[in-house]
């Protein structure tokens, strides 16, 4: 897993290679079936490629706008994950060409991307700004005001829970009395999972190490870089190591952990067990809870979350300039993560929009989720949305420094190959051979 990591990162320093050989060395603009101004004509018809992945919650608006459009049909292209998604982004940037008309991509690994602002299209309209929270539309414009992506949802934490395992360890099962039972600091919610433990009869407290450290690190200013981009030494983060320590003593001491890695085959298949009654829950991730839960009564969410708020994850949508439909891709685009169609995305799979005019929408704030219980949804990610305070900085190399750490929590907690002391040395090891500091 560590070396996977090292590969990720010798990665993106190839596609930093590859990008700048195949740049135009004098400055010349390709010609107009390169750079997609051909397609210019709005009555042209078009197929248009559209690349996301988990849930973007797209499937029935793909339907509306082509019957609004009939000169166009989209074709979807759905990866299984956000890692998946980000290699074949390297690849096909790389390459110079397969990339989609439109390609969704995840805050996690945007600075990466942001290094190379003439790969894709500018999507920069005056009657667009102020659409977006700032922050969210900050993050993908470059200094001299070039847009690279128009923003989709973001991520306010809750906590997810089942609340038919709760009454059998005789936990409360009303949202309200399970947020007042969790309220507080990571402490609290490993001290009460200890307790649900103990009286559950088996049932782990939480999925998975690793996401629980990826909520924890979201409200970490700096996880692993300084502002200016440079590295933390991983042998001098004691934020970080003070994280990873508390993490594999809750999953492997306290036993608080059902072992899984997030997004494998087994976690996936976990959703239909009773095997774990917790999770971290950013918007998004409760169509994913719905799709791998199905047929399975009991799911609830809290109003909650350990440390008061954070931000788990949050994509955008880009146009890449090695397609062919850049007008018709970008008007898509907007159209796509304009108010109206953002909440309808979340009634569909419940990603949070960061549009500033839904957020204000009673068609959001009243919106219900009926797997949930019938749980307000709309009204509580959004007052999890005010409670967050921090917006991690995530440089060119978060990505890969971040899987370290994952990856040292997956070996004691899900391959049980190494002990908490071991599996660290090993992340420090593989931090040196990056070559970073």
């Amino acid at each position: 897993m560590v070396r996977a990591a090292i590969r990720n990162l010798a990665a993106v320093a190839c596609v930093g290679a590859l990008l700048t050989a195949c740049s135009s060395g004098n400055g010349t603009t390709p010609d107009a079936t390169q750079n997609g101004s051909a397609s210019a004509d709005p009555n042209e018809k078009v197929t248009l490629t559209v690349a996301t992945f988990n849930e973007f919650g797209y499937e029935e608006l793909f339907e509306e706008y082509m019957a609004d459009n009939p000169n166009v049909t989209i074709e979807a292209r759905k990866a299984a994950t956000s890692n998946e998604a980000r290699d074949n982004m390297n690849t096909r940037l790389a390459a110079g060409s397969g990339l989609a008309d439109i390609e969704a991509i995840e805050i996690d690994w945007l600075t990466e991307l942001m290094q190379y602002p003439d790969k894709f299209v500018d999507l920069a309209d005056p009657e667009l700004d102020g659409r977006w929270l700032d922050w969210k539309s900050a993050a993908v414009t470059t200094e001299d005001g070039k847009v690279i992506g128009y923003g989709t949802d973001i991520g306010p934490e809750a906590i997810c829970y089942r609340a038919d395992l709760f009454e059998k360890a005789g936990f409360p099962t009303d949202r309200e009395e399970v947020a007042d039972l969790l309220e507080g600091d990571w402490d609290t919610y490993f001290n009460v999972g200890k307790d649900f433990v103990a009286k559950s009869g088996g049932v782990a407290w939480f999925d998975s190490a690793s996401a629980t450290f990826q909520g924890m690190v979201n409200q970490v200013e700096n996880p692993f870089e300084n502002s200016d981009g440079t590295p933390i030494p991983l042998s001098e983060n004691d934020e970080i190591k003070a994280i990873y320590d508390d993490i594999a003593t809750a999953a492997t001491d306290d036993n608080l952990s059902a072992g899984l890695a997030q997004w494998s085959e087994d976690w996936t298949n976990a959703f239909q067990t009773d095997k774990f009654a917790t999770m971290l829950c950013p918007g998004w991730m409760l169509g994913v809870i719905e799709g791998n839960a199905q047929g399975v009564e009991g799911w609830d969410i809290a109003n909650v979350f350990p440390g008061g708020g954070g931000n788990w994850g949050g994509s955008y949508l880009t146009v890449p300039e090695q397609g062919a439909n850049h007008e018709q891709a970008k008007k898509l685009a907007a159209w796509l993560t304009a108010p109206e169609q953002q909440i309808k995305a979340f009634q569909a799979k419940g990603t949070f929009p960061s549009q500033v005019e839904a957020l204000e929408d009673p068609a959001l704030l009243d919106q219900t989720n009926a797997f949930f219980n019938d749980a307000p949804t709309g009204q509580i990610l959004a007052e999890r949305a005010k409670a967050i305070e921090v917006a991690p900085f995530k440089g060119p190399n978060y990505f890969a420094l971040a899987q370290l750490v994952t990856d040292a929590l997956n070996r004691l907690d899900v391959e049980g190959t190494d002990d908490a002391a071991g599996s660290w040395d090993k992340a420090l090891e593989a931090y040196n051979a990056l070559g970073l500091s």
